[in-house]
């Protein structure tokens, strides 16, 4: 795996990729409201026992919940390992490791169950439980964000990918 500055640089240079845009508090309503229908929708999967689709839902609600904050600091980026890659170290401090490394399983296990036949052991309420503490962790930094707090995340994005 390359050093993540030079992925973020790589990010940068992609059509998709890293983009500073102007922020937005209604991008940053409307990711949070798709973060939370994915994850009624992993609910409901869960109770139906449809396990690829609970593993699936699960990604995707705590990937908008990301694309939600990141909206509302004014970061786009369509890549959705790019976007992984920003948000770890932009707020490491922030997020426990063991919510980052629930994070990118997610994503493995995501690919795994809609790529690939082999089927993934589902604990259906073992994964909603860790998708709820990641969105709420999110969500709780976006409720604590102000204008000084949104300016010095940005500064360091610039520095992330100076």
């Amino acid at each position: 795996m390359k050093p993540a500055k030079t992925y973020l640089k790589w990010c940068l240079a992609q059509k998709k990729g890293i983009r500073v845009v102007t922020e937005s508090e209604n991008l940053q309503n409307a990711y949070l409201k798709k973060s939370g229908e994915a994850l009624r929708s992993m609910q409901i999967n869960a109770k139906e026992g449809i396990g690829e689709w609970v593993i699936a839902t699960g990604y995707y609600t705590k990937y908008f919940a990301i694309y939600a904050l990141l909206s509302r600091l004014g970061i786009k980026c369509e890549i959705h390992d790019c976007t992984i890659a920003l948000f770890g170290p932009l707020f490491a401090n922030v997020i426990p490791k063991q919510l980052m490394d629930d994070l990118k399983q997610a994503k493995d296990d995501r690919i795994e169950a809609q790529y690939y036949t082999t089927e993934i052991p589902t604990n259906s309420q073992e994964v909603i439980a860790k998708t709820t503490d990641f969105v709420l962790k999110i969500e709780e930094i976006i409720d604590g964000l102000n204008s000084q707090k949104i300016v010095d995340i940005q500064k360091n994005i610039k520095t992330l990918l100076g």
